[in-house]
């Protein structure tokens, strides 16, 4: 049986949000929808594939045990020297389920038995060896639905199968190898805790510190100058049990810059006068105020790269460029004494028509 990587499949890295999964979904499924594809076999199956895996990494529950167990399943193929370590003759045989109501007859002296809500309609045998068909949760190590397990003639539980192959059953019934000086098949390996922060351009530009909290315990974090939207700043070990705390940056949308990677743009608003005559202007940029030498002649959509006023770079520490474009404002006309001005003042520059080629 083939490893499915529903995020490959959404497009998606694994540390996807909810919100850019459900967005991914969305734009895959109006392109290979049936409707829109009306006898092409290929969008339908691709659209099997979609639906499939929005639906495993969609519900919080089933992407867990998705991403606990789908992350070890070659080296459950290795352990169990075959291609499907649930299939007759594997380490997992008759753990893995046949139908969404079935019974799966292991061999050897193992039998399991399961029944799950929902059918399996349209989903592969990988889904339904996970979750048990469309709606249950099926895994090697049990469901969440209904669940029992029996023995004919001798034993040969999960675990104890697991602990004959140097593996340990963890939290959610997933399994992993053991780990060195492992006390009990069933300890839970430790696993990292997500916390997300907000910063402002300016914290992410300085550095900073931001005090997060996780299931009850504050921790002091340490931002460097730099961090984008979605840096990660690990805390290894401090979390409860021993885990590791995960700050997840996000950087909130500013005012005035716009951030592309390590540069920065901006708009620099001009008067008439400062545009056509040139002049010194000041500009605001996240170190400071700097002067701005505008040449006579200057349109709206110029742009002017101030080298080095970006922000930092995480690993070199050296700062990007600024990119500031210009906006020439047009002053208002009033009066017949400014139009008669403007007019005059027309007359003698003797502009040519700038729709002409």
């Amino acid at each position: 049986m083939e490893y499915r990587d529903y995020y490959q499949i959404l497009g998606v890295p694994r540390t996807a949000s909810q919100a850019e999964i459900k967005k991914a979904f969305r734009k895959l499924a109006r392109q290979h929808h049936p409707d829109r594809n009306p006898g092409d076999n290929s969008a339908e199956k691709r659209f099997k594939d979609i639906n499939e895996a929005n639906a495993v990494l969609s519900d919080a529950e089933k992407r867990k045990q998705y991403d606990t167990l789908g992350a070890n399943w070659d080296q459950f193929r290795r352990a169990g020297g075959g291609a499907d370590p649930f299939a007759n003759g594997g380490p997992f045989a008759g753990y893995a389920s046949q139908s969404a109501t079935g019974r799966s007859g292991g061999s050897g002296n193992v039998r399991y038995e399961f029944r799950t809500s929902g059918g399996g309609e349209g989903f592969s045998d990988f889904f339904r060896m996970f979750f048990g068909g469309g709606g249950g949760r099926a895994t090697a190590g049990g469901t969440a639905d209904t669940a029992r397990r029996s023995a004919r003639g001798g034993s040969g539980s999960l675990d104890d199968i697991l602990g004959q192959m140097g593996w340990e059953t963890l939290d959610g019934d997933a399994a992993a190898p053991r780990r060195s000086g492992s006390r009990s098949a069933t300890t839970a390996a430790p696993t990292e805790i997500e916390a997300p922060t907000e910063l402002s351009l300016e914290e992410a530009y300085h550095g900073t510190t931001r005090i997060v909290e996780v299931e009850g315990k504050r921790y002091e974090v340490q931002v460097p100058r730099g961090v984008d939207t979605g840096s990660r700043i690990r805390l290894s070990g401090k979390g409860p049990g021993g885990r590791d705390v995960v700050v997840v940056v996000q950087i909130r949308p500013h005012p005035v810059f716009t951030r592309r990677g390590a540069d920065l743009e901006r708009e620099l608003p001009l008067t008439l006068a400062e545009a056509l005559l040139g002049a010194e202007v000041p500009v605001t940029t996240l170190k400071g105020r700097l002067l701005l030498t505008v040449p006579p002649g200057t349109q709206t959509g110029r742009t002017f790269r101030l080298t080095g006023q970006g922000m930092p770079r995480m690993k070199s520490g050296e700062n990007g460029d600024l990119y500031v474009k210009a906006r020439v404002v047009i002053p208002t006309v009033n009066d017949d004494e400014a139009r008669k001005a403007a007019r005059a003042f027309l007359d003698q520059i003797h502009q040519r028509d700038p729709r002409t080629t």
